[in-house]
Parts: structure tokens; C-alpha cells; sequence
């Protein structure tokens, strides 16, 4: 696996490296030597997977908070998606930027979102999957959300009329 960390601390982008032949080919999407040898989590305890039918489908921004913060891994198994994660740390020197990465079926990249950051993504086609690991246990009380276009982040959507959940469409501002 090939690690690039993004501008922002913590962050990488992890590309596989498919070993083919005429079969087709083989990648490993995890090792927890690799990622531990790079200052990641590596014990995940739990794997979700999202669909999302229609394109510009926006889930996020969503962060835990008081000891409830998760690393994820994220990838997207079907179709093509805009992962967006920002910097919530305080005391951060890039608190408040984003980063933005295009996770394809095809591209079969990663993004490794540390604890700390908000994350949602935007689905770039019809009938998107998106498999992502945890490192923390869910925590309904704990979860905090900042609305998708809040303009003290600026985070630049290919669209101004996403499909949303009203629970997404409520989140503020972020207040820090």
C-alpha cells in the first residue's frame, strides 16, 4: 500500500498495489503493521456500508466528541464519491481546513479520517456503496454535525441542491 498523507496532519490517502495476472489481481487494503508503522489506528471495531441510490446524495458532516472520536478508514466499493473531512482539533494549525478526495470503484483509494475531523461525502453517480471501518463505537449522545455549506469552512460542492437527510440539513454552523 502506498500512504500519502494529505495537508492536513493525520490524514492519508492510502492507494493499493494490485498484483495481477491473467486471473485478475490481488491488493491488500489493510495491514495493521503498515498503518501502525504510519501512526494509525489499527484496531477497527466496527464496518459499515452505505448506499446511496441517487447522485449529489450529501451524508455529513459528522464528528463524535468527550472521548467518543473514531478514526475511519473509507473506501467506496461501487460508483465514485467526493470524501470531504475537516480539521476539528482546537488546537490544530490547519483547524477548520478541508480536504477533499475522490474515492472511485475503480481508483480503489482510501482515505484514513483520524480522530478529530468531521466527515461526510458526496456521491458523484447513480448507486454508490461505501464501506468504512471505525475505531470507536457509535455513540449517539456524543455526535456532533456542522452544515454542509457553512460559510466559515467553505467547502466547495459540485452542487448547491444535494439529497439530504433532514437530520443532516439541521446541523449549524460550526461554533468553533
Amino acid at each position: 500500500m502506498k500512504f500519502s498523507e494529505t495537508k492536513l496532519r493525520g490524514a492519508f490517502v492510502i492507494e493499493p498495489e494490485p498484483h495481477g495476472d491473467h486471473r485478475g489481481f490481488f491488493a491488500r487494503m489493510y495491514c495493521a503493521n503498515e498503518f501502525a508503522a504510519h501512526g494509525l489506528a489499527t484496531h477497527m471495531v466496527q464496518s459499515n456500508l452505505s448506499r446511496s441510490a441517487l447522485k449529489h446524495t450529501l451524508r455529513g458532516m459528522h464528528y463524535q466528541v468527550d472521548g467518543a472520536e473514531e478514526a475511519k478508514l473509507v473506501r467506496c466499493t461501487q460508483g465514485a464519491i467526493l470524501d470531504t473531512i475537516v480539521d476539528v482539533r482546537p488546537d490544530s494549525s490547519t483547524f477548520k481546513q478541508y480536504v477533499q478526495v475522490e474515492l472511485t470503484e475503480d481508483n480503489m483509494r482510501m482515505l484514513y479520517v483520524p480522530p478529530g475531523f468531521a466527515h461526510g461525502f458526496i456521491t458523484l453517480r447513480d448507486n454508490c456503496d461505501i464501506f468504512y471501518q471505525v475505531s470507536n463505537f457509535y455513540a449517539p449522545g456524543r455526535e456532533r454535525g456542522i452544515r454542509w455549506n457553512d460559510p466559515s469552512i467553505g467547502i466547495d460542492w459540485p452542487t448547491d441542491a444535494p439529497v439530504m437527510s433532514d437530520k443532516d440539513k439541521a446541523y449549524p454552523d460550526f461554533a468553533h
